[in-house]
């Protein structure tokens, strides 16, 4: 299993990083996927690419990550012709902004989604309905919104490919000392919650 988490210029580190790791401890391989060599997160931190844009066709998961200038991103037709996603044979997943890459890319339909406070006129404007959540998915889709709700949607990465006790040992890894439990049960909560969210 192979994932491109998709990163452009201006990308947050959290969104990308976070789950890139989380994703890659399970075992997967991850990997941060760009549109150039090099991009410049939105602290000024350069990341060098491990994948190009070609990649995200061979990708069984790719994640559009969040970032200052996605608004740029959905305005460059060039950028959008990169992403031909295909949610019938991938999972696809954002976080944050990255909801309003799917929404322009049509890949949201009705489904309802989750991003940021800041994002949320701009997901709104595409006649999107932006939940009060964290995390939400049908299907093969899933958004994010948070920064630190990355670890909700690596969680529901993992748990659709290698299943829940690997995203148990994951999150609990990763927890803090003496929240592990705590962590790993919100985490799960959450995707659970995001999931059963269509039919309650």
């Amino acid at each position: 299993m192979q994932v491109a988490v998709v990163t452009f210029d201006g990308f947050n580190e959290l969104d990308s990083f976070i789950a890139s790791a989380l994703i890659s401890k399970a075992g997967l391989k991850a990997y941060i996927t760009t549109p150039t060599p090099v991009v410049t997160s939105m602290n000024g931190v350069e990341v060098t690419g491990q994948r190009s844009m070609d990649f995200v066709t061979e990708a069984d998961v790719v994640l559009i990550g969040s970032g200052v200038k996605t608004r740029d991103v959905v305005a460059d037709d060039r950028l959008l012709s990169m992403l031909p996603l295909d949610p019938s044979r991938q999972l696809i997943g954002s976080q944050c902004s990255g909801a309003l890459v799917l929404a322009k890319l049509g890949l949201l339909g009705d489904m309802p989604a989750c991003t940021d406070m800041t994002s949320r006129p701009f997901v709104e404007a595409e006649g999107v309905t932006v939940l009060d959540a964290p995390f939400h998915a049908e299907g093969n889709i899933a958004t994010a919104g948070g920064c630190l709700a990355s670890q909700y949607l690596a969680t529901w990465v993992i748990t659709r490919t290698l299943g829940e006790e690997a995203a148990r040992a994951v999150i609990d890894y990763a927890g803090p000392v003496g929240e592990k439990l705590e962590t790993v049960e919100r985490s799960l909560r959450a995707v659970r919650a995001g999931e059963a969210a269509l039919t309650s």
